[in-house]
């Protein structure tokens, strides 16, 4: 095969700027993987990058899709524990919105026991981002406090998830009703409808949280600072109600509050190889002990990607959207 399908968004603009066209299929350079993609995730920086306000770092595909599951078509090189015909799931580059992807082998993790193929394309993105912004590289205490906002959505209740699998007592926020039972469904604590109850109030009544994850920036990181305790850890992974804030400094000093935060899709791929490999040693053993679980909502058509990011834009949804090929 000479010839694949992708989906190109061209300038950037609405979700109907998007169209299936025909590219070369790429061939897979050294110490890459090449594979033939089951399903794609889609995700937020999908649709930042199709308004045109996330361009792909230098070298990265101008496609979106950064993550997908698929069997392994080329391999680049030798000794990547991989052979052809291997089911996979991998964090891409970008590219995932293609019949074929070419990805560092390093970012390619065997699909999970009892994990089913097409679910699977939604799993890296998550898990990526959550363990190697709470985990990876840091000793993080059984029997802690999580707070995590929006806990219904796929970063969300990824982190719902590995926080009660690692120990922690979880409390999240959502606001739908369909929010509310996916995080319930992944075993927080206590879900906090938000609309009904301040997240303040209530970390106060548990004693503070440990650590927090945080989409929303905003107000929210003001609200976030009250319910720290001594060495709480701020994970800022989004802002949207907006990156520009007024805080107090206090909290940093009086009691060693640290606020931090990192995109994945920028880091080098020595450190996404490192967050795999911990990954597969630590997290991927979960799915088949029943610890951990899918949590796909929607699989969409590949030629259905229109309706997919307008699903994705209203913000209705829960778990994860995925484009089947």
């Amino acid at each position: 095969m000479t010839d694949m399908r992708v989906i190109e968004h061209g300038a950037g603009g609405a979700p109907d700027v998007m169209a299936v066209r025909t590219r070369p299929v790429p061939s897979a350079k050294p110490g890459e993987i090449l594979i033939k993609v089951a399903a794609a995730g889609v995700n937020g920086p999908d649709l930042k990058q199709r308004r045109g306000n996330y361009p792909p770092p230098p070298g990265a595909s101008d496609l979106m899709g950064l993550e997908v599951s698929g069997h392994v078509a080329e391999l680049g090189t030798a000794g990547s524990g991989f052979a052809v015909g291997d089911p996979v799931c991998a964090l891409t580059n970008g590219g995932g919105y293609a019949e074929y992807v070419s990805v560092p082998a390093g970012q390619c993790l065997p699909v999970p026991d009892g994990v089913d193929l097409i679910d699977a394309a939604g799993l890296c993105e998550t898990f990526f981002t959550v363990w190697s912004n709470v985990w990876f590289c840091h000793d993080v205490p059984e029997d802690g406090t999580m707070l995590v906002h929006g806990g219904g959505g796929g970063i969300g209740s990824t982190a719902v998830q590995l926080g009660k699998a690692f120990g922690q007592r979880v409390f999240t926020t959502a606001g739908s009703d369909a929010s509310r039972t996916m995080a319930a469904r992944m075993g927080a604590d206590q879900v906090i409808n938000y609309r009904e109850l301040d997240f303040v109030d209530v970390l106060a009544e548990a004693g503070g949280a440990d650590i927090i994850v945080d989409f929303m920036g905003g107000d929210y990181t003001a609200r976030n600072l009250k319910c720290t305790k001594m060495d709480t850890r701020i994970i800022q992974l989004a802002f949207d109600q907006g990156h520009k804030v007024e805080i107090s400094l206090i909290p940093f000093l009086v009691k060693r509050v640290s606020l931090t935060g990192a995109a994945l899709r920028p880091r080098p791929p020595e450190f996404k190889a490192g967050v795999a490999a911990d990954l597969k040693d630590r997290v991927w053993p979960l799915f088949s002990a029943g610890k951990l679980q899918t949590v796909t909502q929607h699989v969409f058509a590949f030629e259905d990607v229109i309706v997919a990011h307008e699903l994705m834009e209203e913000g209705k949804h829960s778990g994860k959207v995925l484009l089947k090929l």
